[in-house]
């Protein structure tokens, strides 16, 4: 009745609601080697037509069993098969108060659904202090999800999807204070892999141009934060970066508000996946298993231990106001940044916009790859605009004393957000049978 009242509590019964105390944390069962195995909160396991509405979920934390998720739509995670369809969420909240390290138990999504064939939709929801996501659609390559009036902050990613696409739209929700904004990348995983917004049967999309995967309408601002929760590769995320498609294929980004994000405002790069090939069906699909014989790059990305190499073409960025951006002021930072092979189609950048000019790297980007399903490539990697990336991450140390290059920010303690309250649907009663608080069947009340 009250989704700022009504909560699924992680923390131990009769602890203060929410606790960040440690001593109230609840950990799960332990497992044969008395390791706690972690837990979920609300949790959809295989079940259509489920709707979750009008609550808040808290404190779920991970452990060696998995869990960590908040409010999770689960179709068969890491099983490679699609086992969900319709799901709907609404007027939902999900956070956590307890964080103490990436090695111990942590809460690491927010609002997560994967392995679903949709339809679902996600909307006026709130998710914060997730040391992986706040929000996550994936493991679906037809999701027919929309993402609509969400808001995502002081997580390592406001959005994640990995292996996502298809009819899918991330829309008119707003992400700040995270370490990054959006990101969407492909990976050697259940899935399948690629990431790819291709229409399935040749359908054109919104927009005309054979795409399906949207991210538009969004607000996306001030993704600066070095000090979130944040673990495992999430933790690697560029600080500073506003959204970022990492080895993504055939995505639309189009009439977004992107500000005050240090490092780049739109980012497209390749991924590299130094992770063992899991289980069939992934077998690097829509990518490259690089061999140490190779030419650079890949003869080198193969002898680091990078198993599955994918590169990012198709996508079209589009009529995008952009303001702000790249203020850390190191070499390549601002407003669109690109890496990524010689592809055909290659990426197209077109109609965005900055107050003061748009700032690009490599330079001039909507001048050279203005027209869409042209061969184009973007920087190399080991270009200076890769190795800033490096240095963003952090992955081999924070790059302090490069000449002319001010650095990015360090992490030093994270510190969690309190909850704000939150609007709650106008009447939960409408449309559900008699209980004892709507008195009458189907939500007539006397």
């Amino acid at each position: 009745m009250d989704r700022n009242a009504v909560v699924v509590d992680g923390t131990k019964p009769g602890a203060p609601q929410c606790s960040s105390d440690p001593s109230d944390q609840d950990l799960g069962p332990l497992d044969w080697y008395g390791n706690p195995l972690g837990r979920n909160g609300v949790l959809v396991f295989k079940a259509d037509n489920v709707a979750v509405e009008n609550l808040t979920a808290c404190n779920f934390l991970d452990g060696s069993g998995g869990g960590g998720n908040q409010i999770w739509w689960n179709g068969g995670y890491e099983s490679g098969q699609i086992g969900l369809g319709p799901y709907l969420g609404q007027y939902l909240s999900a956070t956590s108060t307890y964080f103490q390290s990436a090695q111990q138990p942590k809460a690491e999504y927010g609002i997560f659904a994967s392995n679903s064939r949709g339809p679902g939709l996600i909307v006026h929801t709130y998710a914060s202090n997730m040391a992986d996501s706040s929000y996550y659609i994936g493991a679906c390559p037809d999701c027919n999800a929309v993402l609509a009036d969400g808001h995502a902050q002081n997580s390592a990613q406001g959005y994640s999807g990995t292996n996502s696409g298809g009819h899918l739209v991330i829309a008119y929700s707003e992400w700040d204070g995270n370490l990054n904004g959006i990101s969407t990348n492909s990976q050697n995983s259940e899935g399948p892999s690629p990431q790819s917004g291709q229409c399935p049967d040749a359908e054109r999309g919104l927009t005309g141009n054979g795409l399906c995967t949207y991210f538009i309408g969004n607000y996306i601002h001030d993704n600066n934060n070095p000090n979130v929760p944040a673990a495992g590769q999430a933790a690697l995320g560029a600080v500073g970066t506003g959204l970022l498609v990492a080895g993504g294929q055939y995505d639309t980004v189009a009439w977004n508000r992107v500000e005050h994000n240090g490092s780049w405002g739109l980012l497209l790069v390749p991924y590299t996946d130094f992770s063992n090939p899991p289980l069939p069906p992934a077998n690097c699909a829509g990518g490259v298993v690089p061999k140490v014989t190779d030419p650079l790059p890949l003869g080198l990305l193969a002898a680091v231990g990078v198993t599955c190499y994918f590169d990012d073409f198709g996508n079209e960025i589009r009529d995008n106001f952009l303001r702000d951006n790249g203020f850390f002021g190191n070499d390549t930072n601002g407003d669109l940044g690109e890496i990524s092979g010689l592809n055909n189609p290659g990426n197209c950048w077109h109609g965005n916009f900055d107050p003061k000019g748009v700032t690009s790297s490599p330079a001039n980007l909507q001048t050279t790859h203005g027209t869409c399903g042209v061969a184009n490539q973007g920087a190399g990697i080991f270009d200076p605009i890769g190795l800033q990336l490096s240095c963003a991450t952090h992955a081999f140390g924070p790059c302090t004393g490069l000449p002319g290059n001010p650095g990015y920010p360090q992490p030093t303690q994270a510190m969690l957000l309190p909850l704000p309250p939150q609007p709650s649907m106008q009447d939960p009663c409408e449309g559900v049978p008699s209980n004892p608080w709507c008195e009458k069947e189907y939500g007539e009340k006397d």
